[in-house]
Order: structure tokens, then C-alpha cells, then sequence
């Protein structure tokens, strides 16, 4: 294994990390200055990963780095230094660097850090993941299979549809995927929110104004449903749609046929329509919200989309997806998710589902620092929210298998029982949290909300060194 390196010109700083290294079993080498480094270099030696200050006597931590990222490119940088600023951070990260760690750092921290570095570069001779021809709607689970079923029976149909779902699930692209298999594929399709437009505009927004309709209207417009003429019209969040606006689109789903604002003669439009709404149509029909009649116009076939949290077993393939795809827009190779990140990312409840999960994916491509992500890659809020993966991993019903616990060392063993109980507990939950993290200390001691000296000393104590973790109890 090649050694890490340490380029500092303060001793001190030297010494820590290298017995801190040096207890994980992480061979070491150290330098005083980026010139002798940058020689070493010269001479045919590499690092697994180098950590370097930027500001020493001779050339600097940046000039290291740019020699690094030139000829070594795939060799992780860390870039540490006493003068945190904001031009120091963006310059490191712009040079390429792994991350980048202010000064006075936590040590522990600093280890997880080099050994994530560490596991990256053990990556880079592995092959990339495959971009291969991606579906329109991705997704395999049970949930998701109805969907494709009911998009392949109306394959042949002009059916008006009501699509149900949370924000975030993929309406429009179901409304999308239904207008592509459909007779009408080789016409437009045309797609509106009507949440997002004032309800003053709204009405010249979907069926056209005539000149001199009102100030401004200075020439003739065409609306939404003309430009749908023979395609499809895909009305988002209807139940939102204005009380007056509702008994116009009633009137066109009767007669086909509407009058522009300020128009007298009637348009003739032949128009599927396809409505979407992430609220309970009912009961805004029940509350005098929404009309009736309407409703029924709008639920001749309706499809259900299930939220994320349904569909659990879609993360890891929706993951790679996003993640391939901010690739490409950035211009990079993807970012790779561990087993552990992707079992914690499948016990998250994604309020804002698959969208959510597509601005996290990005998000990763942008900020984690390095090919391979892990939990602690992972936004804070995401961390350390009160649902997580080692949490969704406990047993539903705590209080029935103590109790059942609690009966049988009261028989067994009395006397013992409130110790013996709460060495099974914690033995419980630390196992949990470390299967969660796939052995990752660090990780599981934040999801249980301890420190890392702690968990091990717990380790040690509960006779749990069969559990494979990520460094031997220090």
C-alpha cells in the first residue's frame, strides 16, 4: 500500500496526523515543504492520497496541486490550511481538490476524511458504471408496474385521464409518456400549471385573446388549446383552477369548441386532455371548491402515482440515473453511491419524491468531494433529520419484545435484569447503526447520537468486535 502523504511546514501538525494514521494501520510519509514533495514526485514516487497546507516557504499547497491534477489526475488532494477563506476554498476546490480542511481540525475527522480519499483512489482502476438507453419513467417496483399497464392499455385511446400524486412524483411525465403512445404522438403536446399562472391571466392564457381584448392585447394570441389542436393538453394542478375558469373548461370538454376573451365567434379545438393534481379532488368537491360536474368530466380514467416512500426498492436505480445525468450536464464522470449510503438513502421518507431525490443527486455530482459518496457526503439535513436508515432498521414494536425479554430474565435471572436488558439494548442498537453504515464508526456513532470514543469503548465492552467495522478499537 503506498503511504499517505503529509506536506506541512508546522511540525507539529506532522506529528498528529501521523500517529493518527499510524494507530488505523495507515502508513504515513512526511514532507516540510511542496518543493520536497513536488521532487519526490519527480523521482517516481506516489501517494494514495496527499494532504497538503496551502501557505509554506517555497511553493505553495495550490501550486502542489496543480502539479498533481496535471500529471497524476486521479490522485485525491487534500487541501488544509490555518487561513480559511473564501479564495482559498474556491481556488482548491476549482484546482481539483478531494476537499478542503480549516485549520484547527478534529482529528478523527481528518482520519475519515484521508480514509475516504483512500477509497476513492482504490476506485479509480475500477470500471465506470454503464450509461446505457434510459426509459421514459424509470422504475421496477410493483407501485410504479400499474402505471406502465394503464399507460400500455390507453395506448389506443383518446380517454381523458386525471392523474393523481404528491408533488414530486412524475405527473407530467406520465402525462408525457401517455401522449407519446398514444394515436395522437405526432401532434403537440402542450403543458400548463395552472397554479403558476394569476388567475387574470389564466383565461387568455388557455383559450386566446382577440386584438383590443383589453389593454395590451395588440394583436391576435392563440391559446393552449389551439396550439393543442389534435394533441394533447396537459393541465397540471387543476384543483387549484378559478371557480369561473372551471365552467369554461367544462363548456369545451361538452361542446369542444370555446370563444376566445373578447371573441364572438366560437373555436373549434380537438384536444385529449390530460389533468394532474396532487390534492383530493373529493374533497374539494365536498368543501364547494371544485365543481362537480367537472370532476366527473375530468375522472374518466384515473392513475394513481406512488410516492417514493412506496417504491424503496427504485432508489438505488433512480440514484444512478440522476446522478449519470447531472454528470453529463456538468461535464464529469458520475459520482459512484456506496452500498451503505444507498441502504440509508432507501430508509428516507423523500417528502418531495422523486424530485427530491433528482435535486439530491445533483447536489452530490456539485458538492461531495470525492468519486465514491458515503454518508457523510450527504447534506446535513439529511444526516441528521429524526428519519433515517439505522431508525427505519429497529423493530417496530420495542415495547412487546422487552417485555417478552423482561419475562423470561425475570424467571431466569433476577436480580440481573435491568442490566442484562440494557446490554441487549445497546447491543441492539449499535449493531443496527453499524449495519446501517456498513461498519462506518463515525457514521453510526452521529446516527445515535454519541461520539466516536464512545462507540468504541461500547464495542469493547458489549463484546461486539465480530462486527466487521471500518478500523480495529482504538
Amino acid at each position: 500500500m503506498n503511504p499517505v502523504w503529509i506536506i506541512d511546514d508546522d511540525r507539529s501538525i506532522r506529528w498528529v496526523l501521523e500517529k493518527a494514521l499510524g494507530r488505523e494501520n495507515i502508513p504515513v510519509k512526511c514532507f516540510s515543504s511542496a518543493d520536497e514533495a513536488l521532487a519526490a514526485l519527480n523521482n517516481g514516487l506516489k501517494p494514495q492520497v496527499l494532504v497538503s497546507d496551502i501557505r509554506m516557504p517555497g511553493s505553495s499547497g495550490l501550486d502542489l496541486l496543480r502539479h498533481v491534477k496535471t500529471h497524476y489526475p486521479d490522485l485525491p488532494v487534500i487541501i488544509m490550511t490555518a487561513y480559511s477563506d473564501l479564495d482559498s476554498a474556491v481556488s482548491a476546490f476549482q484546482g481539483g481538490a478531494f476537499e478542503y480542511l480549516p485549520k484547527p481540525f478534529d482529528v478523527d475527522q481528518a482520519v475519515d476524511l484521508v480514509r475516504r480519499a483512500m477509497t476513492q483512489a482504490s476506485h479509480q482502476n475500477g470500471s465506470t458504471e454503464e450509461t446505457s438507453a434510459v426509459p421514459e419513467i424509470l422504475g421496477q417496483g410493483a407501485a410504479l408496474q400499474e402505471v406502465f399497464r394503464a399507460i400500455g392499455r390507453l395506448s389506443q385511446s383518446h380517454a381523458t385521464v386525471l392523474i393523481n400524486g404528491e408533488s414530486g412524483t412524475g405527473k407530467e411525465l406520465v402525462a408525457r409518456a401517455l401522449h407519446r403512445h398514444s394515436p395522437r404522438k405526432d401532434a403537440p403536446f402542450i403543458a400548463i400549471n395552472t397554479a403558476a399562472i394569476p388567475r387574470d391571466l389564466l383565461e387568455s392564457e388557455l383559450f386566446g385573446h382577440e386584438k383590443g381584448a383589453f389593454t395590451g392585447a395588440s394583436a391576435l394570441r392563440r391559446g393552449r388549446f389551439e396550439q393543442a389542436d389534435n394533441g394533447t393538453l396537459f393541465l397540471d394542478e387543476i384543483g387549484d383552477m378559478p371557480a369561473e375558469l372551471q365552467t369554461r373548461l367544462l363548456r369545451v370538454l361538452s361542446e369542444g369548441s370555446f370563444y376566445r376573451v373578447g371573441g364572438h365567434q366560437p373555436v373549434k379545438a380537438n384536444v385529449r386532455v390530460i389533468a394532474a393534481t396532487h390534492q383530493n379532488l373529493e374533497d374539494r368537491v365536498r368543501d364547494g371548491l371544485f365543481r362537480e360536474d367537472l370532476f366527473h368530466r375530468l375522472n374518466v380514467i384515473r392513475l394513481r402515482l406512488p410516492p417514493l416512500r412506496e417504491r424503496r426498492d427504485d432508489i438505488p436505480l433512480l440514484a444512478r440515473h440522476f446522478l449519470q445525468k447531472s454528470a453529463l450536464e456538468l461535464g464529469g464522470e458520475p459520482k459512484r453511491l456506496t452500498d451503505a449510503v444507498l441502504k440509508y438513502l432507501q430508509g428516507l421518507d423523500f417528502p418531495g419524491n422523486v424530485r427530491q431525490l433528482e435535486n439530491l443527486c445533483h447536489w452530490l455530482t456539485v458538492m461531495a468531494p470525492g468519486q465514491s459518496v458515503d454518508i457523510a457526503d450527504l447534506p446535513a439535513e439529511l444526516r441528521d433529520g429524526p428519519d433515517n436508515a439505522a431508525r427505519r432498521e429497529m423493530p417496530t414494536d420495542w415495547n412487546v419484545a422487552l417485555a417478552s425479554e423482561a419475562d423470561r430474565l425475570l424467571a431466569a435471572a433476577p436480580g440481573q435484569v435491568f442490566e442484562q436488558l440494557t446490554r441487549q439494548f445497546e447491543a441492539t442498537l449499535i449493531r443496527r447503526a453499524l449495519n446501517a453504515t456498513g461498519g462506518r464508526r463515525i457514521d453510526a456513532a452521529q446516527l445515535l447520537g454519541i461520539g466516536r470514543n464512545t462507540i468504541t469503548r461500547k464495542i469493547q465492552e458489549l463484546g461486539l468486535d465480530d462486527i466487521k467495522t471500518d478500523s480495529e478499537p482504538t
